[in-house]
């Protein structure tokens, strides 16, 4: 076994967080231009997975959280529902079993509405928005509140 100085983990370290942010930033650059080309969304795809790798090596569950909740997004922003729900429900999944709460939580429930919009069954879907909408009173930041507020308006 081989010992590991301080100053490598270091590096490891901010390597896979520079890495995780940095890619994290440009999903979303991607996901808000209008005219995507289909090799854009490819990358989009390719780029939000590889963030949530990064985070799996050296994050928390909070990273893990908003990392498959962008996945999810992604997936929304291209309307294919199968791997949107996929990454909704384990986002979900973390953010439960972590008690993860505030704007987390509440991005957690809307992804799950914004995905069941997306497969068409609106019990479930009105079911994850009331679930958004109560976690949200929970947000202690306005500003945050109102975010996730305004999002939810976004759900078809």
């Amino acid at each position: 076994m081989t010992n590991v100085t301080h100053e490598e983990q270091d590096l490891h370290y901010n390597f896979h967080r520079k890495t995780a942010v940095n890619l994290f930033n440009e999903v979303w650059d991607l996901m808000e231009k209008l005219d995507r080309t289909p090799e854009e969304e490819f990358l989009m795809i390719h780029k939000a997975h590889t963030s949530r790798y990064h985070w799996g090596e050296i994050g928390d569950p909070v990273n893990f959280s908003r990392g498959e909740w962008q996945i999810s997004r992604v997936y929304a922003v291209l309307r294919r529902p199968e791997p949107c729900l996929v990454h909704a429900i384990r986002n979900l999944d973390i953010v439960l079993e972590h008690d993860i709460k505030d704007f987390d939580r509440a991005f957690a429930y809307e992804a799950l509405a914004r995905a069941y919009s997306l497969t068409g069954d609106d019990i479930a879907k009105e079911k994850y928005l009331t679930l958004a909408k109560e976690a949200s009173t929970q947000i202690n930041k306005v500003a945050d509140r109102n975010v996730v507020l305004q999002d939810l308006e976004t759900i078809e």
